[in-house]
């Protein structure tokens, strides 16, 4: 059955761009303001709920090519000492999207593709400088191609984030000092055959766009990506002006050192608590390209608003272009949306190790999640209550931060969502019908039913 559902996918990505311009012909009414005061109240009540709070939500939908609704609830800053100086968040204020990064990422790797400066099929060695093998397979490539799809034969081992003392080659070959036993690189499946969500690729992919550009990571991707679309944020909070410093959300949860979860407790903070001090900026003037992709965290260190990532949504479904100007050539929105691996049963667990039988990965292109509509109690990759909304885009999870980024090219449709943290355990809460959360898929199909369907019922 899945292997139908990717080949329908797969086709619609390949008719995606003769199909747009039809669809656009036949723009639907935006949805009315009843579904929208439904929508408000709905979200209102999910980011409220005594057992299940969320500090802040902010959420975008975007229906026939068109934002057609954006909101906020909560506080992007929780004062535990006195309320009257918490922070709404507003449409201006910025998350920490986590692993939505890696599709972004994927975007400014492909615009370094249509430069001529990277090819995706070639070996990284010849970037990196060094011969990165995996040493169980040593006349087996790995290229950026496999690590944008998740098959480099990397893993998380051995960790995937380091500072500037630590070279990325110092991890990767035997005998580096940062090697080890050799952890990062699975033994028993060569490069491009076995599926493993892994955040050292994205290490990786940043170390090779540093050395094929020539320009530092978090600078690269405001060149090619954010300033030509007029977007705020970034990969580098250090470098973030005043104003949208003060517009970063916090990250809370209500869990204490000891992981204990306490939901009439405080709010405490995780990751982007700028009140006192100013962000630490990664890096310095010594630092030689190339060598340590993840100072600027490519892999999940993308600050920005749910309404400017709508933009990013929107510029895929139109072809790569945003107001008028070619962000991105068709054919690399195209590339990034192709299947480039597909979960086959077998074994264990088939051809991919993560997951398991929570069946959320199913389908991958390049740094960009093919949501199947696979649905089980607690599992499958399933968006929207409903069902048969099959879309492409990725999900983030870090520092108590959820979020999500889903379209579908055909219908012009999709939905962005963040969460600024739980009250509450979440593996407590688990989801109905998919391996999200309860309130992630809650919060998706109100999206989904009010402003994308505009059903009113």
């Amino acid at each position: 059955m899945n292997a139908i559902r990717l080949f329908n996918l797969a086709l619609a990505s390949v008719m995606f761009v003769n199909l747009a311009g039809c669809i656009a012909a036949k723009t639907a009414a935006p949805p009315v303001q009843e579904n929208i005061v439904k929508l408000k109240a709905e979200i209102a009540q999910i980011a409220n709920d005594p057992l299940y709070p969320l500090a802040s939500v902010s959420v975008a939908a975007v229906r026939d090519g068109m934002i057609v609704y954006q909101g906020q609830f909560g506080n992007r800053f929780i004062d535990p000492n006195n309320a009257a100086n918490n922070k709404p968040a507003t449409v201006d204020t910025m998350y920490r999207i986590a692993s939505i990064s890696k599709l972004v990422t994927a975007l400014g790797a492909l615009k370094l593709v249509e430069e001529n400066k990277l090819n995706l099929d070639a070996d990284i060695s010849q970037y990196l400088g060094y011969n990165a093998r995996n040493p169980a397979f040593p006349k087996d490539i790995v290229t950026t191609r496999m690590l944008l799809a998740h098959t480099s034969s990397l893993r998380d081992d051995g960790g995937y984030s380091w500072d500037q003392s630590v070279g990325l080659k110092d991890v990767l070959l035997p005998g580096g000092s940062r090697y080890g036993t050799g952890t990062m690189w699975a033994k028993g499946y060569k490069p491009g055959a076995y599926f493993n969500y892994v955040n050292l690729n994205w290490t990786v992919i940043g170390s090779v766009m540093e050395a094929a550009s020539g320009e530092r990571f978090d600078k690269l991707m405001h060149r090619t990506i954010m300033a030509p679309m007029g977007l705020r944020g970034g990969f580098n909070p250090a470098g973030l002006p005043a104003e949208d410093l003060a517009n970063l959300a916090t990250l809370y949860r209500k869990r204490n050192a000891q992981e204990v979860w306490n939901v009439t407790g405080p709010w405490l903070p995780q990751v982007d608590d700028y009140s006192v001090n100013p962000p630490v900026p990664r890096g310095n003037a010594d630092y030689k390209l190339g060598t340590n992709g993840s100072l600027y965290s490519p892999a999940g260190g993308l600050r920005i608003s749910a309404l400017d990532l709508a933009k990013i949504m929107l510029m895929l479904i139109n072809e790569g272009s945003h107001n008028g100007k070619a962000i991105l050539k068709p054919q690399s929105v195209k590339e990034l949306i192709t299947p480039q691996w597909q979960h086959v049963a077998g074994g264990a667990n088939g051809n991919n190790d993560f997951g398991g039988g929570k069946a959320l990965f199913n389908a991958w292109g390049l740094g960009t999640q093919i949501f199947l509509d696979v649905s089980k109690p607690g599992a499958g990759d399933r968006l929207v209550e409903q069902g048969n909304y099959k879309a492409f885009g990725h999900l983030g999870d870090a520092y108590g931060l959820t979020s999500a980024m889903v379209f579908d090219p055909v219908t012009k449709s999709g939905m962005v969502f963040m969460s600024g943290g739980p009250g509450f355990n979440p593996d407590g809460y688990p989801g109905s019908y998919s391996a999200l959360y309860r309130y992630e898929e809650k919060v998706l199909t109100a999206l989904y039913k009010r402003a994308v369907l505009g059903d009113d019922k």
